[in-house]
């Protein structure tokens, strides 16, 4: 159901080489680069995430309450992407861990503020 998620920038370049180091350890890279939208999968036809500028052309801002969450197939990938955030200065949210019986996640700000959930569901 869900084609893709897009979050603002307002320094694209540093956004960009966050996303580029994170969500290669999901094994995924840029899709589709038209200059001001940055658009990253792990195969044609999945869910992306899109990192870029605003259409309008106004200030970016994180929206407070919105959270993408990144599924992933084991702990140990959720585990290695929050290490890798952590390593690039992202601020943490919470610690990878078991949240409840069907849910290990962990969470962390990107370069503009935005929170992100990487998780293994089931």
């Amino acid at each position: 159901m869900l084609a893709y998620v897009t979050l603002g920038s307002n320094d694209t370049d540093r956004a960009v080489a966050f996303y580029d180091a994170v969500l290669a350890e999901l094994g995924a890279k840029r899709f589709f680069d038209n200059g001001r939208m940055h658009f990253y999968g792990t195969a044609p036809g999945q869910p992306m995430l899109a990192i870029g500028g605003p259409y309008d052309e106004a200030e970016a801002t994180c929206g407070n309450g919105v959270m993408p969450a990144l599924g992933v197939a084991d702990t140990e990938t959720v585990d290695r992407v929050y290490a890798k955030a952590m390593e690039l200065g992202a601020p943490s949210e919470g610690e990878p861990g078991q949240r409840m019986p069907t849910f290990y996640g962990a969470y962390f700000r990107d370069p503009d503020g935005h929170k992100i959930c990487v998780c293994k569901l089931g």
